[in-house]
């Protein structure tokens, strides 16, 4: 079988294989990573006003209200992917950088991913649309220990070719004090026992910059201003024609 798949007749536990470059103090080294189950973390802001707000933005626009705030979307481990480059039907699909929590068996590790999204498909089913696109996440980790005492000073961004299709332009921004805390969305989701190992958890993203749009590439990362260092991944992305 090819990696990362599961072979449905024997009822083998789905994994996806990755490989990541992980930074730490205690003992950078290159981990290989099987991801058993996939989280998508929505609606996960801390200022409620603001997320009502939103929420009425996307109603008008024939998104349906969540169920609940935050709410945790499961989907399939195989669309996890570190590609330079994706493949998605039509042109009405759009990535979102969000921080991404994964459970090892050493610990908490912070990675940078795209929760690329189809939004004509989210107007009909949030759930749906989540299933349909790849996820994709960098190949570089930080340890959750050396982070956790600044990590509402972390910045995420996202850029996008501007309207020439030249130098890129800033297509979100902001501070992970905005989004509920990781220990928060974690429990809300697995409970005091605490992610389980083999687990990703992409935690939220931020309001697109001039409204959300498609692109034909997209960047995103995470700055540490306090360590001075950032998380980086670019991939590009194929629409293949939507045939009816």
């Amino acid at each position: 079988m090819p990696r990362g798949a599961a072979c449905g007749r024997c009822g083998a536990t789905i994994m996806t294989e990755l490989s990541f470059h992980r930074f730490s103090a205690l003992a950078p080294n290159t981990f290989d990573f099987s991801a058993r189950a996939l989280v998508i973390a929505g609606w996960t802001g801390r200022d409620r006003d603001t997320l009502l707000h939103h929420v009425a933005e996307l109603e008008a626009l024939g998104v349906r209200r969540p169920s609940s705030m935050p709410v945790y979307y499961r989907v399939a481990t195989g669309s996890l992917t570190q590609a330079a480059a994706i493949q998605v039907l039509g042109g009405d699909t759009s990535g979102e950088a969000e921080p991404v929590l994964m459970s090892m068996p050493d610990g908490l590790w912070l990675g940078v991913g795209s929760d690329h999204t189809d939004r004509k498909l989210e107007t009909l089913s949030v759930a749906l649309s989540k299933q349909v696109c790849a996820k994709v996440v960098g190949g570089d980790l930080w340890d959750c220990r050396e982070i956790a005492g600044h990590w509402d000073e972390l910045i995420v961004r996202s850029r996008i070719p501007g309207p020439d299709g030249g130098r890129a332009q800033l297509y979100q921004e902001g501070r992970l004090a905005q989004v509920l805390p990781p220990g928060q969305l974690i429990e809300g989701y697995a409970g005091p026992a605490g992610l389980p190992v083999g687990t990703v958890m992409f935690c939220g993203t931020f309001p697109a910059i001039g409204g959300i749009r498609p692109a034909p590439w997209f960047e995103m990362e995470i700055e540490d201003p306090i360590l001075n260092r950032r998380l980086r991944h670019r991939y590009r992305i194929e629409s293949l024609p939507l045939v009816e």
